[in-house]
């Protein structure tokens, strides 16, 4: 399983990591790349992300048997409408959006021509910095990779994309879009929600910025998603408001059990749910791997 030319859409973490990855395992043989910014178009090129920067998402689809969109997902839609007369017959199409809903909605809309060749996909991976130079051969190695296939695709190609991202050192589920975006609500988009308000919570404070200031590990590993990407984060958190308002719910109805606990000054309950919240965290392992939750 070779590749002669992959399009890169999207010359940035993700999108490169993924050029990165698949050079280091030996399956592209040229890597074609796009991004909005010449500037970053040009970066990629010196990094040795891509091999060549094309002037736009249709020049680097042109003859590509893989073609990888690394946008965010707002773009999605008018990306594959450009891309889509130069779609190869046998080219394999994925993303790594974080929100599947939507991009599949998408695709619907933009691919008139090539729907069968896309495989939507989300890599559970990442980092708190963006940009190209923060890319990473190894970003995908032991991570999970979601693919949500449409019942256009033929079996061929979701098997394709299986063992692609296999080769990258990534393990492979199937969900439906609707499940993909109702789990990472809870699990993801929700976790970045709470850490945006809590910073905010505190910085607005009158003495936040001291109470910043004498701040520990546990604050740094709490926030630390909070500076990630804000205008990725304000589309994913568009993208899928339905599931993550219903999961904000659900964490509000968690803090008031707490504050009513607290409130009560009951000791035995308060150890109860806290020791609920332990045990599971305990349990958890990423990925899910030797996990009993």
């Amino acid at each position: 399983m070779k590749y002669r030319r992959l399009a890169l859409i999207g010359c940035g973490l993700m999108g490169g990591s993924f050029a990165l990855a698949l050079r280091r395992a030996g399956l592209v043989e040229h890597v074609a790349g796009f991004s909005a910014s010449e500037g970053t178009r040009q970066k990629a090129l010196k990094l040795g992300v891509i091999d060549s920067a094309c002037a736009s998402a249709v020049d680097a689809a042109q003859d590509a048997d893989l073609v990888l969109l690394a946008v965010p997902v707002h773009a999605t839609e008018s990306t594959l409408r450009a891309i889509d007369p130069a779609i190869s017959p046998n080219a394999l199409v994925m993303d790594v959006g974080s929100t599947k809903g939507d991009v599949v909605a998408a695709a619907r809309v933009a691919l008139q021509r090539s729907l069968a060749n896309f495989v939507p996909a989300h890599p559970i991976a990442g980092k708190e910095v963006a940009g190209i130079e923060h890319a990473d051969a190894q970003l995908y190695r032991e991570r999970q990779v979601i693919l949500t296939p449409l019942r256009e695709n033929p079996a061929e190609r979701v098997l394709q994309a299986h063992q692609l991202w296999q080769a990258l050192g990534s393990r492979v589920l199937e969900l439906s879009p609707e499940a993909h975006d109702a789990c990472f609500a809870a699990v993801s988009h929700l976790p970045h929600l709470t850490a945006f308000a809590l910073v905010n919570a505190v910085a607005r404070q009158p003495h936040g910025t001291k109470y910043l200031s004498m701040a520990g590990p546990g604050f740094r590993d709490f926030s630390r998603i909070a500076a990630s990407d804000p205008c990725v984060w304000r589309d994913i958190l568009l993208a899928n408001r339905d599931e993550v308002l219903h999961q904000s719910v659900l964490l509000r109805e968690a803090l008031h059990e707490f504050e009513t606990t607290m409130a009560a000054g009951d000791a035995d309950r308060l150890l109860a749910i806290i020791q609920e919240a332990s045990q599971t965290r305990s349990r958890w392992r990423l990925g899910g791997a030797d996990s009993d939750v």
